[in-house]
């Protein structure tokens, strides 16, 4: 992804792939599968700094920034939140959409 192909995709889908492995670290937390948590974090991570250093956001990189803080609170810090599994649905909630759109924007 970091050769390029990541700048091919729009906001849209790029989220949409960064939901994508939010939800898979999320469901990885939830099943204390450590290994498989890590990498699908790191991978988050990497994707959420694709993302944020896309010269074509500007205007987003507050948002984006945000998702990345609270995903990044959530599987880190879990005992500071009072509903966590709420908290995770609402991340997977918020991410569902661009892959949503995503899918439709392919005409799936």
């Amino acid at each position: 992804m970091a050769s390029g192909k990541w700048s091919q995709f729009s906001l849209v889908e790029q989220l949409a792939n960064i939901g994508s492995e939010v939800g898979r670290s999320i469901r990885w937390f939830k099943a204390n599968d450590k290994e498989r948590f890590e990498s699908s974090f790191i991978r988050a991570l990497e994707l959420f700094e694709l993302t944020l250093a896309d010269n074509r956001w500007k205007g987003r990189r507050k948002e984006i920034a945000r998702s990345k803080e609270v995903f990044c609170s959530l599987l880190t810090e879990p005992e500071f939140f009072k509903e966590i599994d709420h908290e995770f649905d609402s991340l997977n909630e918020y991410f569902l959409q661009f892959g949503i759109a995503a899918n439709a924007k392919k005409g799936r």
